[in-house]
């Protein structure tokens, strides 16, 4: 028996319960878990919701109000769950016209529709052999492993864990179909700058993602001692897999557009929430914007490379705070495109999908950068929660 053989990975189907990184046989999955984050839909909602996100964590109403006004900016109603709604039928419509039976059961993980409400609806359909397909595309507690303790807690809080397994494709974040749209977006952006006469060396790209906890950075991705660890540097696999992305656009773009392969870039976070005492990835966005006039730049394209569609820290942190310390920095600013349901998104996640129903060989799966492609069932001590500990999760080997 080999050590894979030996792991057990709970809430999974038998196919994946042995923990080998990549499951290559084929699954008879009959539903589509699409795992979302959640938003409010009102003004109503918007505190509850935030106390859902921040669930936990004692922070009072009067702290998340200072959050709460990105929302009732906008009427109270993040975006995001008229995105999933929008994403959900056209996975829909993809896998119908491939001829894939399989329904799609959306829930959240902080507002309605909930997770437990997804999983019970597909039970009581019949439906107990899920994929899950969360709506993130990079590997970190907050964008996988929070998502499979999702699933392991729905399952047990349900009492489906004996009847109802869950498994989950792979990280995504160098899928071609998940890269493509943001090499169209900075293709274009970059053409745009160059056309009106902007040299080249004063265009700067900015790819920007979610901000974490340094000591949770360092955790992502698979921990010394375990059999596919490798040494990815300082913010492990998160920053790792972010920055091999934003190196595969710019190759992209440099092999479609004239000029293009002398444009810097950087890779920027942005919507930090912690307190000051505690590291979090650098550099911010906005602080960065501010030097690029002293650099020579005139024009920047910010790429939101962290992010599946334009939810409210798009539309807030991007296209409100930085858009701002554009203007007073005096430079050109757009912001590119997030995948949203892009064809080749969306055909790209229904290729996850098949990848898992067919068994594809781990040789065989399409990735664009030397880190992929990123393994089915999640490592024992990935992307640990540095703050609360490990909690049972499907999809992984237990810690």
């Amino acid at each position: 028996m080999t050590s894979a053989e030996q792991h057990v990975v709970p809430f999974a189907s038998p196919a994946a319960v042995a923990g080998s990184p990549h499951v290559e046989q084929p699954v008879a999955y009959d539903a589509i878990l699409l795992a979302g984050f959640g938003g409010p839909e009102g003004q109503d909602d918007v505190i509850p919701f935030l106390r859902n996100v921040t669930r936990g964590r004692g922070i009072p109403d009067e702290r998340l109000e200072e959050v709460a006004h990105h929302y009732r900016h906008f009427g109270g109603v993040s975006p995001i769950n008229a995105q999933n709604r929008a994403l959900k039928a056209a996975l829909e419509a993809e896998l119908a016209h491939r001829g894939i039976d399989l329904p799609v059961y959306w829930g959240n993980r902080n507002w309605a529709p909930y997770l437990g409400e997804a999983v019970t609806d597909a039970a009581a359909a019949g439906r107990t052999n899920l994929l899950g397909l969360a709506t993130s595309a990079y590997s970190s507690f907050s964008s996988c492993r929070q998502y499979r303790e999702d699933f392991a807690r729905v399952l047990t809080e349900t009492g489906l864990a004996g009847s109802v397994t869950i498994d989950k494709v792979r990280q995504f974040f160098d899928h071609p179909g998940f890269v493509q749209p943001f090499i169209d977006g900075v293709r274009n952006a970059i053409a745009a700058f160059l056309a009106d006469g902007v040299p080249a060396d004063a265009v700067r790209v900015l790819f920007s993602t979610h901000s974490i906890p340094t000591a949770d950075a360092e955790r992502s991705g698979p921990r010394e001692g375990d059999e596919l660890h490798r040494d990815l540097g300082e913010g492990g696999a998160y920053a790792a897999q972010h920055l091999a992305v934003a190196e595969v656009v710019m190759a992209a773009v440099a092999a479609e557009v004239p000029g293009a392969e002398h444009i810097a870039w950087d890779l920027v976070y942005q919507s930090r929430s912690g307190p000051p005492s505690q590291p979090w990835l650098e550099p911010d966005v906005n602080d960065v914007i501010a030097e690029l006039p002293a650099a020579g730049v005139a024009a920047v394209a910010i790429a939101p490379l962290g992010f599946m569609s334009d939810h409210m820290e798009v539309l807030w942190d991007l296209d409100t705070e930085a858009m701002e310390a554009a203007e007073e920095a005096g430079i050109r600013a757009v912001r590119t495109p997030t995948p949203g349901v892009d064809p080749a998104f969306v055909a790209g996640l229904v290729d996850l999908v098949e990848e898992r129903l067919n068994g594809t060989s781990a040789a065989e799966r399409p990735h664009l950068t030397d880190l992929g492609p990123w393994f089915d069932v999640c490592r024992p001590a990935c992307c640990e929660n540095v703050r609360a500990g490990f909690k049972p999760a499907a999809a992984g080997i237990a810690p």
